[in-house]
């Protein structure tokens, strides 16, 4: 029996991809905060987004974050808070949540093509950390600040100092994230893909 379907992707693929997309689900089960400068919560996916990456790699981590944008699209509840449904790609989060297929992709692909090649516990920790950064925060917000801009009235000058209430916290998600891909991979060296 064999495990690689005709597009490439494996069958121990496609259960990483849905064990990171339920990961993702998983950690909106935390509640949202709400801080009222943006109608945007802090949630702990971004976390999980950062982890698909890292771990899984580009392609999958990727598909992980697609797998829960699709899951949402179609009504299911799998956002913190609940919520679901193709109005949440409308809303002022909808920025945030298209812009976490490509984050992970970013991080994925400089786990790929750098943190893999640095040697060092320390030196590798912080390559996953910088990754995260760059994917799981930079590019995330490239997408979701200007949406959240268009969707809620608010200049793009507004949305971008009202993005930045988030950063320490995303900070913080980002080395989180890195340490435990770090062991992970050390623990379980899966092959990025």
């Amino acid at each position: 029996m064999s495990t690689r379907s005709g597009t490439g992707i494996g069958t121990r693929d496609v259960v990483m991809i849905a064990l990171f997309a339920a990961i993702i689900v998983t950690l909106g089960l935390v509640p949202p905060v709400t801080l009222g400068v943006v109608p945007v919560p802090i949630t702990l996916q971004t976390l999980g987004v950062m982890l698909a990456g890292a771990v899984l790699g580009p392609v999958r981590g990727a598909l992980a974050c697609a797998l829960v944008a699709l899951l949402t699209a179609v009504g299911l509840p799998v956002l913190a808070g609940g919520r679901g449904g193709i109005g949440v790609f409308l809303g002022p989060t909808g920025g945030y949540l298209v812009g976490w297929i490509p984050g992970a992709l970013v991080v994925g692909l400089l786990v790929k093509f750098w943190v893999l090649r640095l040697r060092g516990r320390w030196a590798q920790t912080a390559g996953y950390t910088a990754a995260c950064v760059a994917g799981g925060i930079v590019v995330v917000y490239l997408f979701g600040v200007p949406w959240l801009s268009v969707s809620s009235g608010l200049a793009l000058g507004e949305a971008l100092v009202g993005g930045l209430v988030f950063v320490p916290g995303d900070l913080v998600k980002a080395v989180l994230a890195g340490l435990v891909a770090y062991g992970v991979r050390r623990a379980y060296p899966v092959p990025v893909k």
